[in-house]
């Protein structure tokens, strides 16, 4: 099945990448809808609670700056690396639904990923989207237990990231759509292929002439559209193969 994914890599000319949690798992990072998903043991906070209470505002915080998802020491595994490698040899693109960074950090350029679920390495402001570093929002929020607001128009702040019953970003989805339609190959890693619209990617990109390939621990509800599936610890497969 590896030799067979990297024989499909190596023929593309248009090569998207459509990864989910599952590619960070071996970085420490839970996922979200697994056996021991995040949220089978917290419940996701509403992005309309997340607004009208500050009580949420506050569980929001105490969440993030608790560390709920390993995501400040987590580093790239060999999934990430083998797709930055990938990236710089080809032409290619990536679709995330991570917000963990990790691409980035794998040296993967900022200019070729559309994060669909924005980012949780840094904050911004609701109202006039001024970005905000987390080092200085955490200090000041454990010393004094408020959520913060904007040093510039005292909006509310929240990490860059699309909670629950938050409007999906129209600009990556726009992206994102067009790159499925020109890809000719669409690789989905790690992701269970349930959220929609996101989901329709791969679709997409197969009802526009595209071969796709599902990589996951597990089945998802898409395989039987896939060209290839393989259900394998993704940082292995990876590991076997050579561009």
């Amino acid at each position: 099945m590896s030799l067979k994914l990297e024989e499909l890599i190596k023929k593309s000319k248009k090569l998207v990448f459509f990864t989910g949690a599952g590619i960070s798992t071996n970085s420490g990072i839970p996922d979200f809808r697994g056996p021991k998903g995040v949220w089978k043991t917290a419940t996701p906070i509403y992005f309309q609670d997340f607004i009208s209470s500050k009580q949420k505002r506050i569980e929001s915080w105490q969440r993030k700056f608790g560390n709920e998802l390993s995501i400040d020491s987590a580093l790239p595994n060999e999934g990430h690396k083998k797709i930055a490698e990938i990236m710089k040899i080809k032409d290619s693109f990536l679709i995330t639904q991570n917000v963990d960074n990790l691409h980035q950090n794998s040296g993967v350029d900022e200019e070729k990923i559309s994060e669909l679920h924005g980012n949780a390495t840094y904050a911004k402001c609701l109202d006039c989207s001024k970005r905000y570093e987390l080092e200085a929002l955490k200090r000041k929020f454990l010393e004094t237990n408020e959520p913060p607001l904007c040093s510039i128009c005292d909006g509310i702040l929240k990490t860059a990231t699309i909670s629950f019953g938050q409007a999906m970003p129209e600009r990556e989805m726009q992206i994102s759509q067009r790159r499925a339609i020109e890809s000719d190959l669409f690789i989905c890693i790690g992701t269970s292929l349930a959220v929609f619209p996101a989901a329709d990617l791969p679709l997409l990109a197969k009802e526009t002439g595209a071969t796709l390939v599902i990589l996951n621990n597990e089945p998802t509800q898409m395989d039987q559209y896939a060209d290839l599936v393989i259900n394998r610890d993704i940082s292995e497969v990876f590991s076997e193969i050579s561009i």
